[in-house]
């Protein structure tokens, strides 16, 4: 296996100085563009970091071929093509898969003591030759397009790079650990199911209280954190913390962003996500849109191959490995292969606003280094699909308008949502990126970020999603979302001190509160509705073991929890955007038992299948995102 941790030496080489006509003239002088293109071209490259044939490209001046044309000339070196033409699969042992991967380069062919290169960018292949020091073969490049070479990588070094993608987080850290103790969990499982049915046996009352009072502490819980983040987020005497939308883009050198859209089992999603990210306003030449699918789903390669992608999105095929199937693990892989120094992840229904990546470098620009991370705000484009994407709307709305940022406010762990993330590249390599077996990889990834130090923002810019509008689908996506939390909380409280050392007391009750609390109120759901019986005068069971008074407090106090979730819900819709759902919000209630049945769900997954991907179903709605990614946040 090749060396993934090498140490890249800070070498002071210059750039190999062309031995031919520099790439801007030796265009112009081919008839290719003209000078005033030349000089547009140049101006433009003041304020962005990208060379100047990727900005002439972008601008749709030249053509790919040309570039690589001018390049072949201006360095004198051979064009190669390589798809025609491939490297054999030993040359892998020639040069190691992380400087392929860090300068963009593949081995194509040897000759005695002479090891061809194929690159896109010739300028950089002086500090390729000094991080591989001076013994050992002579490297001398040929000039090859960028697509072509990172799939010859993948061709080359895939399996090695797919066990790195799967092992990437320590095993302290991840929930890999898991897949060895299938027994010990399925005993455990049985050991608990078989001591409850005893203890139900021989004293029902009891075990029933104790459940109660568990339901009822993490329902308090909750409801108490959901009451201070509100109250905080709509308090006129807080401060606001959260960064403010930007106007224009400062001047400053743009720097180049990548951003990761994971796909499975799509079938027309393609285009109608080109479509979208068209509209971004970002310049192209700095924007960098990576597909990534699993190389045994044919059904989302076809639909990619009937589709004319444009030069500044690229795919990325995962390898098979070991029957792991995860976004995070695809998100690891495809990492290598970014050109950014941000890195963001989209979802395949996603809209994002026209001016989201403006806002996401401008932010990190002014933000202090700790800053990691900027989450943006979701939201849903089929609200008015049927009663289950209006409800689904409604949670979305109270949890991204009010909560998570009342969260933010009281210096909480926010838990990452699955797209709309952008991070430092720096920062997300360091924490080595996202646990391949966590089914939740995003709530992780918040919680492991705050515990080494680093902050996470939310920026006030929205992303248009598909809400699930059928039962079953939504079901199946709670499940895997609370199979996550369950899951990330096991990890992180394997040493509950570290875990209080590393947060201090308040965010460390907040990681309970959003990750167990909310397990256990999905999970618990059932009996706290046994509480409405008590309104038709009808005695609660409660009351033979705790008293009259004690029962009829906790029926209080869970009445007053919904009509504190109402209120909330009732203050996030009435902006512009969701006014329409106002008179739905008191349905809400008999929303949630599906969140119940969704809870047993992934608890039985926990036990006999953690790292499942439920994968939700795309395209189910008949209502399409349209333009709705150009409106601002309400």
């Amino acid at each position: 296996m090749s060396n993934l941790r090498l140490h890249w030496p800070e070498v002071k080489v210059a750039p190999p100085a062309p031995t031919g006509t520099p790439l801007g003239q030796y265009l112009v002088d081919a008839g290719t563009i003209d000078a005033a293109d030349l000089r547009h071209a140049l101006r433009v490259q003041m304020r962005i970091d990208a060379p100047l044939g990727e900005i002439l490209i972008a601008e749709g001046m030249v053509g790919r071929e040309d570039v690589l044309k001018a390049l072949s000339h201006q360095y004198r070196a051979h064009r190669v093509d390589l798809s025609a033409d491939p490297p054999d699969m030993a040359l892998g042992r020639d040069l190691p898969a992380a400087l392929c991967l860090r300068f963009g380069v593949v081995p194509w062919q040897r000759i005695g003591g002479l090891l061809l290169v194929a690159t896109e960018r010739p300028q950089d292949f002086d500090r390729l030759r000094a991080c591989m020091g001076t013994g050992g073969l002579a490297l001398l490049p040929v000039i090859s397009d960028a697509r072509q070479i990172r799939r010859q990588i993948g061709r080359l070094y895939g399996p090695e790079l797919a066990v790195k993608a799967a092992q990437r987080v320590p095993a302290v850290e991840s929930c890999r650990t898991w897949q060895s103790r299938r027994g010990a969990r399925h005993y455990g499982a049985a050991a608990v199911v078989t001591g409850l049915i005893l203890a139900l046996l021989v004293a029902p009352l009891w075990v029933m209280t104790v459940a109660m009072l568990w339901a009822f502490a993490t329902l308090a819980l909750s409801t108490g954190l959901k009451l201070a983040a509100f109250v905080t987020q709509v308090s006129p005497l807080q401060d606001d913390t959260l960064p403010q939308p930007p106007g224009t883009v400062g001047p400053f050198r743009l720097p180049r962003v990548s951003v990761l859209v994971p796909l499975l089992e799509e079938t027309e999603i393609a285009g109608a996500l080109i479509a979208r990210l068209s509209r971004l306003t970002y310049p192209k030449s700095l924007l960098n849109v990576v597909l990534v699918l699993e190389e045994h789903d044919n059904l989302t390669r076809d639909t990619i191959g009937r589709t004319d992608l444009p030069d500044w999105i690229t795919v990325i095929e995962v390898p098979q490995g070991d029957g792991l199937t995860t976004k995070p693990r695809a998100l690891n892989y495809a990492l290598d292969f970014c050109e950014g120094s941000i890195i963001g992840v989209w979802d395949a229904e996603d809209a994002p606003a026209p001016d989201q990546i403006e806002r996401v470098v401008t932010r990190f620009r002014d933000a202090p280094g700790n800053v990691a991370c900027l989450q943006g705000v979701l939201d849903y484009y089929n609200s008015r699909a049927n009663w289950i994407s209006r409800c689904f709307t409604i949670e979305y709305a109270t949890w991204w308008r009010m909560i998570l940022p009342g969260v933010a406010r009281l210096g909480l762990v926010i838990p990452l949502g699955g797209t709309t993330l952008f991070f430092r590249r720096d920062i997300l390599e360091r924490l080595n990126g996202w646990d391949a077996h966590n089914v939740t990889e995003d709530a992780d990834l918040g919680v492991r970020l705050a515990r080494h130090g680093y902050v996470t923002e939310l920026l006030p810019t929205v992303t248009y999603e598909e809400a699930n509008c059928r039962a079953w689908p939504w079901v199946r996506q709670r499940s895997r979302w609370l199979k996550g939390f369950l899951i990330t909380w096991c990890v992180h409280m394997r040493r509950p001190g570290q875990l209080l050392r590393d947060l201090g007391w308040k965010r460390f009750l907040g990681v309970q509160t959003l990750l167990l609390a909310t397990f256990s109120q999905f999970a618990c759901a059932p009996l706290l509705w046994s509480f409405w019986i008590t309104l038709f005068g009808v005695t609660h069971p409660l009351a033979l073991t705790l008293g009259p008074h004690a029962t009829w407090a906790m029926a209080a106090g869970f009445v007053l929890a919904e009509l504190v979730n109402l209120t909330i819900a009732a203050v996030a819709v009435s902006g512009p955007a969701h006014r329409h759902l106002m008179v739905w919000v008191l349905t809400t209630p008999m929303y949630f038992p599906m969140g119940a049945l969704a809870a047993f769900k992934a608890l039985r997954e926990c036990i006999r299948d953690p790292f499942f991907w439920d994968k939700t179903a795309h395209g189910l709605s008949p209502v399409s995102p349209r333009s709705r990614a150009a409106r601002p946040p309400a």
